[in-house]
């Protein structure tokens, strides 16, 4: 299940979001202490998508941000704000990569399309390192047959050398 993750100190947003929310389906845990936040996500390696409000009284978004982004690598970090400067978005992309920022207020509509589309990309990219570690493994098993046909080679030179018929079955005429 894809697991949204909304921390804003002012609890009529978080419900707010919810509300939008609700007809997806989709786990949305919401907190109004990012300390709170920072523990009881801990550990958590299923969190899909995190939206930070950039201000709040305990500590702003970026900084929430980048540390759970040390915690859970894999999500998509957004940011909500009512007003950002120019200072703040470069710090947000830089700092805690952040892929987009909601503006409050915000039209419900296009934030379910937004968060969609961030699911979307968060899973093409997950899909893409689990393809990449394939890759790899199957690069250091075409190695080790390399390395074993060479040796067979070297022990017995010709072993290695194959015959095919048109058909694609191995030519044993000569053999004979």
């Amino acid at each position: 299940m894809t697991v949204i993750v909304i921390i804003d100190d002012e609890i009529n947003i978080l419900k707010s979001i919810q509300r939008v929310l609700r007809h997806e389906p989709w786990e949305v845990l919401t907190f109004n202490d990012p300390h709170q936040a920072i523990r009881d996500l801990s550990g958590r390696r299923d969190i899909d998508v995190i939206i930070s409000d950039y201000r709040m009284p305990q500590m702003n978004g970026v900084e929430l941000l980048q540390s759970l982004k040390e915690q859970c690598p894999d999500s998509i970090r957004m940011i909500l704000s009512g007003q950002v400067d120019m200072e703040a978005v470069l710090n947000a992309i830089n700092k805690a990569e952040v892929y987009r920022f909601i503006m409050k207020p915000w039209n419900a509509e296009d934030l379910v399309i937004t968060l969609k589309n961030a699911i979307a990309h968060n899973q093409l990219i997950i899909e893409n390192k689990q393809l990449a570690e394939t890759v790899r493994a199957q690069h250091k098993e075409i190695n080790r047959h390399v390395t074993e046909l060479k040796r067979l080679e070297k022990d017995s030179p010709g072993i290695t050398q194959v015959d095919w018929a048109e058909d694609g079955s191995i030519d044993f005429t000569d053999e004979f």
